[in-house]
């Protein structure tokens, strides 16, 4: 194992912020994360995967572990039905751009979400009506306290929006190496619900639409509202979409009718994160070398060397006007380190 003292991570996360490691370790097999963490479990780590997820606001004074493990292979195969393991340093649209040229279904409605995928079951990512879990069969993580191997199944997972048990109860507990997902080799179940996927199909006259054809709506979709990473630092979506009550959404449509809405249960509603922000006035805003993207107020941004800490602030800010103005809390989606 190598280990590097005092790196920066400006190019190991997508914001580009330039915070240091006070040491830093690339992971590129499982022996040698077994190894480091036998010798390294009790002094402060940092687990770190493509770095798309996280806001830098500070150096990191810990080991920097950089899992870095590639391979993907199908260890499971019906007539109608097909078994993926993907190891956890493999970028995600890399892997979902191997599914489509396999013809394997089931992910191509989260094209070009940025992350590898030992993050994905993390975060439960999601996009245009579908989420990881709804192809998720199980993943394979090494206890850092012990070096153990675990096996988690969906059920294991305690999936959520945007949540699962390892950003609750189990913490800081497991480094994640692998993920096992099944895909369809045929008869695809289209997801077409979203009207900017319809609207993409039909601009290009597409009236049966092939999983390569919703990527490629995805993509388009995506890349006319969202920065690269590799010329504006970002994190993609920066907030959650706030879920609430059927009684509180009546009330903010009183006050708001133009408000859109995605009904959750005859309980709750779904209030796109992005429309109260813009509503407030934070779309395009800059300070400095930091912001609001100008497409999409999702989108916080890092124009040229922004400090994490002052676009934190910002967020805050964002936070609080939100709730001054609609009453609705909004949480971060990225993880503020």
């Amino acid at each position: 194992m190598t280990i590097v003292k005092n790196i920066s991570l400006k190019s190991f996360n997508t914001f580009g912020i330039d915070a240091k490691a006070k040491s830093f370790c690339d992971i590129t097999s499982i022996e040698t994360l077994r190894d480091v963490l036998s010798i390294q479990y009790n002094n402060p780590l940092f687990i770190l995967g493509g770095g798309s997820n996280m806001l830098l606001t500070k150096d990191i004074d810990a080991l920097v572990l950089h899992i870095n493990l590639k391979g993907i292979e199908v260890i499971r195969e019906t007539e109608d039905t097909v078994t993926i393991k993907a190891m956890a340093g493999e970028n995600w649209h890399e892997f979902v751009i191997w599914c489509l040229k396999h013809n394997f279904g089931g992910v191509e409605n989260l094209s070009l979400i940025p992350g590898n995928i030992g993050t994905a079951p993390i975060q439960n990512i999601g996009a245009y009506g579908v989420e990881l879990k709804d192809v998720f069969v199980s993943c394979e993580a090494v206890r850092i306290k012990d070096q153990s191997t675990r096996t988690f199944s969906k059920a294991d997972c305690n999936f959520g929006y945007r949540e699962s048990v390892f950003k609750q109860e189990l913490k800081g507990d497991y480094i994640i190496t692998s993920v096992n997902l099944q895909l369809t080799k045929n008869n695809h179940n289209l997801h077409m619900d979203y009207g900017a996927i319809k609207n993409e199909l039909e601009d290009s006259k597409i009236k049966n639409p092939t999983i390569q054809d919703i990527s490629k709506a995805v993509i388009a979709i995506r890349q006319s509202k969202l920065p690269d990473p590799k010329e504006i630092g970002n994190s993609g979506s920066f907030f959650k979409n706030p879920i609430i009550s059927s009684k509180q959404f009546n009330q903010l449509q009183k006050n708001f009718p133009e408000v859109p809405s995605y009904k959750i249960s005859e309980e709750e509603v779904k209030v796109p994160a992005g429309w109260l922000i813009e509503k407030a006035g934070f779309k395009g805003k800059r300070f400095n070398d930091y912001g609001v993207h100008n497409k999409q107020a999702l989108v916080l941004v890092n124009y040229d060397n922004a400090d994490g800490a002052a676009i934190f602030e910002l967020a805050q800010l964002i936070r609080k006007t939100i709730k001054r103005i609609f009453d609705i809390t909004i949480e971060t989606e990225v993880n503020i380190i």
